[in-house]
């Protein structure tokens, strides 16, 4: 078993299911917003998926893994959305493996869109 990772809140779980109990989980699932609300679902991103992808078909980090995600770099999505720049724009994109998306995440975006700093 495990503490949830939750500042001040003292549930424990099971060690399989991540940092957070499952509360904290459904909350932050809540926060971050369906796909459909964070752009991921439009006519405009399945574009700038197909266009990323077919310039980079293979993950520009590692360059040995199939590219099968359409990452916003150097900007988030959200940073793009902010400077009032088109997210949807694949000059704004580049193709990466899950693993090095992940990675990349985790790493530059900690918070993701729930990130209010």
């Amino acid at each position: 078993m495990r503490v949830c990772s939750i500042p001040g809140c003292a549930t424990l779980y099971p060690r399989t299911q991540g940092s957070r109990c499952p509360t904290h989980v459904r909350q932050a699932d809540r926060a971050r917003g369906t796909a459909t609300q964070r752009g991921y679902t439009s006519v405009g991103h399945k574009r700038f998926r197909a266009a990323v992808l077919n310039h980079d078909p293979i993950c520009v980090l590692c360059q040995v893994r199939e590219a099968t995600v359409a990452d916003h770099y150097p900007h988030s999505r959200k940073e793009l959305i902010e400077l009032g720049l088109n997210p949807n724009d694949p000059q704004y994109g580049r193709g990466l493996d899950k693993q090095c998306h992940d990675q990349e995440t985790a790493i530059h975006q900690r918070g993701g869109w729930n990130d209010t700093n």
